[in-house]
Order: structure tokens, then sequence, then C-alpha cells
């Protein structure tokens, strides 16, 4: 995408078929559909209650479920491509004292639901009570479409922007010690893994919704950004570069980019749609030359 001379047909076609299809764009349709079938009214939304707040949270949850249960049965459980396009060779233990129930599955799943999808909630649940009381206006569809499709794309990019700074701030010495360590007891990360994390973590992490606190938006691009917080970790910490059923049918789904990140902890703090870590030298690419790139890095910062 940031090639110079630019390549602008070839950054569009990366962005269409090489991140934002197929998921971005099943999550966007699940995000319509979320908000006209299952969310409450904005109008019931006026007064901070747990009736409706719990019912996002049951939606968050079952939807997150339907994500990560399959993938992880296909994958893990099940085993049904074996190895194939695995990210990571190695096979995780089933019994392991690093995680909460000896486990890494139950302790994924542990924080993912209960500490996870309920702050996610929360903060979604507090951006539709800033829209219900009218604190920040709601666009409407109508007369406004060239301006909600801008704002779609703005919240497909504020995502990884948002989530490079934050990253970084949690590699900050105290504060990984502190919560990022408990995401990183995953080194080889499988889909429950996603949003596996220190409520500190969350709370940090899920604050990319306080955008929308000060950009009026349509409500369906909450929920949308909801789904690509919560929901898209799960797919791109499957651990494996492609989901494979029968013979033809392959789909993109881990994330090789992130995948070197889990392993060596010190590169790739963003995403391959936004160039800080390209800017800032962290960027692993995963070839010979950016191996050794990184080491010559991490001997000069043991020096200093």
């Amino acid at each position: 995408m940031y090639v110079w001379p630019p390549k602008p047909f070839a950054a569009l076609r990366w962005i269409l078929a090489g991140w934002l299809l197929p998921w971005w764009g099943c999550f966007t349709v699940l995000a319509v559909s979320c908000w006209y079938f299952f969310t409450p009214d904005l109008a019931s939304m006026k007064v901070l209650s747990w009736e409706w707040m719990a019912l996002i949270w049951l939606r968050n949850a079952v939807l997150l479920t339907l994500f990560a249960a399959p993938l992880h049965w296909w994958l893990y459980t099940r085993q049904g491509q074996q190895d194939e396009t695995k990210l990571n060779q190695k096979w995780q233990p089933k019994n392991s004292s690093r995680f909460l129930f000896n486990s890494q599955l139950k302790d994924n799943v542990f924080w993912s639901l209960v500490s996870g999808v309920t702050i996610w909630t929360l903060f979604e649940s507090i951006t539709f009570w800033l829209y219900a009381n009218g604190y920040v206006p709601v666009v409407q569809w109508k007369g406004s479409e060239l301006t909600i499709l801008a704002l779609g794309v703005v919240t497909v990019f504020w995502s990884p922007l948002h989530f490079y700074f934050i990253h970084r701030l949690l590699h900050w010495r105290p504060l990984y010690r502190l919560a990022h360590a408990l995401h990183h007891k995953n080194n080889n990360p499988q889909p429950w893994s996603g949003i596996s994390m220190h409520p500190i973590e969350h709370v940090i992490y899920f604050s990319a919704f306080a955008l929308f606190w000060v950009i009026p938006v349509h409500p369906v691009l909450i929920v949308l950004l909801g789904f690509i917080q919560g929901i898209s970790p799960a797919i791109s910490h499957s651990g494996f570069q492609e989901v494979r059923l029968g013979k033809q049918l392959r789909i993109a789904s881990g994330d090789p980019f992130h995948q070197i990140h889990h392993k060596y902890y010190e590169v790739n703090y963003g995403n391959k749609p936004v160039p800080f870590d390209k800017l800032f030298g962290s960027w692993h690419d995963g070839t010979v030359e950016a191996q050794a790139a990184f080491r010559a890095r991490r001997s000069q910062l043991k020096q200093a």
C-alpha cells in the first residue's frame, strides 16, 4: 500500500482481496443485520440498565463463540487439515501450568468471555447511551450515504491505527508485566486467544470506541467497530494462514504478520494496513534479512 512510486491498482486489489474480503465484508453485513434485528432500540438506551446491556453482552458472546468455537474445533480438536498452512508447526500441549485451569483453551475462553466481552459490551453500551441522549448526534443514512461510506472507511482504518499505538504502550515494561503478559502466554495462539487479555488491557484495547464519542456516525458503525475489535482477532489468531474445507474451499484466516509478533514480541506491533512498523523500525516480514535486522536491533538495545 505504501510503496514508492505508488501502485494504486495493486494497493486497491490487496485492500479488497487481501484484507477486507471475506471477513471484514462479513462483519459489515453482520453489523447491519445485528443493528436492525439483534440490538435494543436506541430510544430504550437513554438510561443505562443491565437489562438491555445484558442483551448486547449475550449477542456479542454468542457471535464470538460462533466464530471462535468452530475454528478451534476444525483446526485443533478435529485437526481437520492437520498442520497444513499452520503458521507454527508445533502443537500446544493440551495441559499446561502456564494457563488457568491448566488449559490454554479454557484460559482463553475464560478471559475472552468473562472480561473481554464484558468490557467490549460496556464500551459499546456507553457509546449507544451517548447517542440515545443526544450527546453525540446520530448520522442518518438517508441523505448522508456518502458521508457514512467515508466514515466506514475511517472505521476500518481506525482499528489498526489505534491498535498500533496502544500496543506499543502495552509493551512498556511495567504495563507489560501488569497486563499484556497474560495475552503473550499465547506464543502459539489459537482462535480463542484473540481477545484473551487482562481486564486492564481490555479497557485500553476497547477504548477504540472513544472515537465515536467525538465523531458522529450511524449506529451500524458502532456495532461494526465492536465486531472488528472483538471478533476479528479470533480469525487473525487462528494459527493457520488458511482454513481449508475440502479440495476447493480455502478461506484466509491467521495473520502471519501478527504471528511473528507472538514469536519475537518486539516486532510487528501494528497490522499490515498501517505503515508504522516500517516507519519506526519494528517491521519483520519473516524473511532471513528481516530476522538478521531484528537480531542486530536487539543486540544494540542490550548493549545500550
